[in-house]
């Protein structure tokens, strides 16, 4: 018998085979569990079809009577949300930009490198790990403002990703304390600078890390309300999707359903930086609890 042909015994087999009392139980529980999980998407993107009186008319059902595809164009056109969807993209991108050169820089430095006060650094990182954003925003505020750049696109990226980034850097320096220092000595041997050295040989090494800080400083930025709200308060041009969720509520009322397709618009570059990276993401963390 052939290879291929006990492989298809062996599939048959498996398929043939009942599930245990427990198997059918976790599979059953896992459906709930993710039907839960995804029930509020489901609505959200049934509420961005329907009619305001249709919203709170409807219950639970997820099926709209007549699709509205009109709420789409008017949060598109109408309410601006064009503007604030470019100015999210500009301020995300260069936040993560910031954010992973930084992180990786500084990561590198302390999980390659023993130098005097070491520790007491990644004691005062952590403790400013759990300071909240509201006893920084005045200090990051001011010091934006002396630079000229309050009201401004780099004006947020900065404020957004230049922060401590404890996390990210975190990440960074435990990946590159566990490589082989046999790497580094081999460029060198070959007249690599440091520069060269982390760019072309330890970053590329680090690109599970680098997905992973990737998606989280996405999410963050892409969501991020305070800060841009501070800073874009005499600038609405310069709104970003989160702080422009305001222009649905009115003193007449709130736009529900405006409101429901610009929340799914805002969704979809969130969802897509995801599904790209996955993979990386999921592998940095196995190897995370792993370690």
């Amino acid at each position: 018998m052939t290879a291929t042909a006990q492989a298809g015994l062996t599939w048959r087999a498996r398929l043939l085979r009942r599930p245990s009392p427990g198997q059918v139980v976790t599979v059953v529980l896992l459906l709930v569990l993710g039907g839960l999980w995804v029930y509020p998407f489901a609505w959200l993107v049934s509420a961005s079809l329907k009619s305001s009186p249709e919203i709170f008319g409807s219950g639970l059902a997820l099926l709209p009577e007549r699709p509205v595809w009109e709420n789409y164009a008017r949060a598109w056109n109408e309410v601006g949300f064009a503007t604030y969807f470019v100015n999210t993209l500009v301020i995300t991108v260069g936040t993560v930009l910031l954010v992973v050169v930084r992180s990786a820089l500084a990561g590198y430095v302390l999980g390659r490198y023993d130098f005097v006060g070491k520790k007491l650094l990644i004691g005062v990182f952590l403790v400013t790990f759990f300071l909240p954003e509201g006893y920084t925003i005045i200090p990051i505020t001011q010091l934006t403002d002396q630079l000229s750049l309050l009201n401004t696109h780099a004006g947020v990226i900065l404020g957004l990703g230049a922060g401590g980034q404890i996390a990210s850097t975190l990440l960074y320096a435990g990946y590159f304390r566990r490589l082989p220092k046999e790497l580094e000595e081999t460029a060198r041997l070959d007249g690599a600078g440091h520069f060269t050295i982390f760019f072309r040989v330890m970053l590329p090494l680090a690109w599970p890390i680098t997905a992973t800080v990737v998606i989280l400083t996405f999410l963050f930025a892409w969501n991020v309300y305070l800060l841009p709200l501070v800073f874009t308060l005499s600038e609405p041009g310069l709104r970003t999707l989160a702080v422009g969720m305001t222009v649905f509520v009115g003193e007449r009322g709130t736009d529900w359903s405006g409101m429901a397709a610009a929340a799914v618009i805002s969704l979809i570059p969130v969802i897509a930086v995801f599904v790209v990276l996955q993979r990386k993401f999921v592998d940095s963390i196995a190897g995370a609890v792993k370690q």
